[in-house]
Parts: structure tokens; C-alpha cells; sequence
């Protein structure tokens, strides 16, 4: 892989997106609902109408089972409820979640084909629904069913044969199954700033798999300053030594000090500061290309500013 940019590098960001991830409705207060992509869609199209968009295509059975078990698959895909079921007291599965997880899953491998690709963009985002990086590899949790970051990194591995992927994850909820799914594989890195204590109670810095996992937790009430703080002095150089082929994001924007679901101070230039140095440490290493799915954020204003102040980033 090439260490600077190739090929159409002057074009947009490609948003991956389908209809049938506004139609996965855990039910009515459930924070995870479909209002929260509706509202992150119209202001990337109002924002960013340079945007290139893409529709989801289903993740294969297949591409899933790299990453998740026979059975969690057959309790999402093969028994759709006529009304919705919880599966915990988060997590919702509903008439129409099945279609909404494989495209949500779909969604990440599609984008990880069109940026390694030669006639893609360097860079992709997955406005889709539901998150996955609570998912484990045998449990749907967290409002998650896949995970689809985990699906596209192993993705990147198995298909294309790649032999180093980062992932890098700033919700304010800790990336537990992404972690766990990977937590004894060198070929990938875990990088993740969180609140702690939150839920789901891991993610504390003495957790480093077999070297490849970097957790920084940050206390509640943490701001801009400690957030950039942590990535700039602990997992932005741990990225940096990796020298990823490929960069993959779980973009979670309820850190925002607006989130009624944690209490990080974050604002939206946070984010698009990450989002930044995320972009030219993949210029260095990984050609440029980087996949972000939407994970986290539940307060819709911020969604919006913060998801557009990300994907305009990315888009450079």
C-alpha cells in the first residue's frame, strides 16, 4: 500500500446509506431511533452537496460469520418479530432491524471495497443504523446487533489480504465487542477514548490485548482540552507506530457536552480535529483511505453539527 495518496484523490467522500436503516424502530423514548439518522442525513446533504452517495448493499452471511457467530445471526436474521423484542434492556430487534443490520454491516464492507479500490474515493463514511461496536462476537448489546466495524476490518483482512487495520473509536461508550473481537489479533489495532466510569465498564488503560489495544478513559466532565489531550500524547502516536494500510472509524459523537446519554464537554471542533489528524496520519501510512461508521449520539442538533463537521473532514 502506498504511503501517499493515488488515484482519484481529489474526489469527495463517498456516504454509504440506505432507507432501510430509518425503518429499524427499537420503539417509542428509545434513544437509538431513526430520527437520529434522518436528522444526520439532511444536514450532510445541505452541507456538503459536493458528497458522492452510495446506496448500502446487504452484508453477506458470509462476510458476518468472519466475525460473529452462527447463532447470533440466526437470532437477528431468522426469526423476524412480528412486534419488537428486546433482546436486553437496550437492545431492540425489531420488523424491520434485520434488513437494517446487514446493510448497516454492508454498508462498512462496501466501503472498505470502493477505497481500496482503484477508480473509489480515498475516503468513505457509513451513515447508517444500528451502531455496532458494542456488538461481541456471540451477544447483540449495547442498541447493537453487528458490528460493522469489526465486520469490515476482517473484511479488509480476509479479502484483501491486508496485513495491518487500525481501528479507532471516539464514542463516549467504550468499544467492548469491537475490542474483544480483536483483542488477540496483531494484524488490527484498537484505539479508543471513552468516558469511564459509563457504560459498558471496560475499556481501562491496563487493557492491551496482546499490544494492539490502547484505551484512553476520560473522567465525566472531561472537555476539548483533555480529549485532544489524550489522543495527541497517547493513541495518536500509538497509530503513527502502527503505520496502518487502512484506518477505520467508530464515530460516536455523543461525547458532545449536548448529549443526554454521558457527560463529556466535547464540541463539534473536537471531532473535526480528530477527524484531522486522523486523515493525515492515513496519508501517511494508508494511501489516505479510511472508513467511518456511525456509531454513537443522541441529542439531534448535535448529531448533525458534529457528523457534519466529521464528514467535512473527511472529505478534506
Amino acid at each position: 500500500m502506498p504511503a501517499a495518496e493515488a488515484g482519484p484523490q481529489a474526489t469527495p467522500a463517498w456516504v454509504y446509506t440506505h432507507p432501510a436503516c430509518l425503518a429499524h424502530d427499537p420503539g417509542p423514548g428509545h434513544p437509538e431511533c431513526p430520527q437520529r439518522l434522518a436528522a444526520l442525513l439532511e444536514a450532510l446533504r445541505a452541507g456538503l452537496p459536493q458528497l458522492t452517495w452510495r446506496q448500502a448493499p446487504p452484508a453477506s452471511r458470509g462476510q458476518l460469520l468472519r466475525v460473529h457467530a452462527p447463532a447470533l445471526l440466526a437470532q437477528v436474521l431468522d426469526d423476524p418479530p412480528a412486534a419488537p423484542r428486546r433482546l436486553d434492556p437496550d437492545t431492540v430487534l425489531a420488523p424491520g432491524s434485520a434488513d437494517a443490520a446487514l446493510r448497516a454491516a454492508g454498508a462498512a464492507v462496501a466501503g472498505v471495497d470502493a477505497v481500496l479500490g482503484d477508480a473509489g474515493p480515498r475516503r468513505a463514511f457509513c451513515a447508517v443504523r444500528p451502531p455496532g461496536h458494542h456488538a461481541t462476537a456471540d451477544t447483540a448489546m449495547g442498541f447493537c446487533l453487528f458490528n460493522n466495524v469489526a465486520v469490515a476490518a476482517a473484511h479488509a483482512l480476509e479479502a484483501h489480504g491486508l496485513a495491518r487495520v487500525a481501528i479507532v473509536d471516539f464514542d463516549v461508550h467504550h468499544g467492548n465487542g469491537t475490542q474483544a473481537i480483536f483483542a488477540a489479533d496483531p494484524r488490527v489495532l484498537f484505539l479508543s477514548s471513552h468516558q469511564r466510569p459509563l457504560y459498558p465498564g471496560s475499556g481501562d488503560a491496563c487493557e492491551r490485548g496482546v499490544g494492539n489495544l490502547g484505551n484512553a478513559p476520560l473522567p465525566p466532565g472531561a472537555d476539548g482540552a483533555a480529549f485532544r489531550a489524550a489522543w495527541r500524547e497517547h493513541l495518536l502516536p500509538r497509530l503513527e507506530g502502527f503505520r496502518p494500510q487502512l484506518l477505520l472509524v467508530s464515530a460516536g459523537f455523543d461525547g458532545h457536552r449536548r448529549d443526554p446519554l454521558a457527560q463529556l464537554q466535547l464540541e463539534a471542533e473536537d471531532f473535526a480535529w480528530l477527524t484531522a489528524e486522523l486523515v493525515a496520519s492515513a496519508r501517511r501510512h494508508a494511501g489516505g483511505r479510511i472508513v467511518s461508521s456511525l456509531e454513537g449520539g443522541y441529542d439531534l442538533q448535535a448529531l448533525a453539527e458534529c457528523a457534519l463537521a466529521h464528514v467535512r473532514a473527511l472529505a478534506g
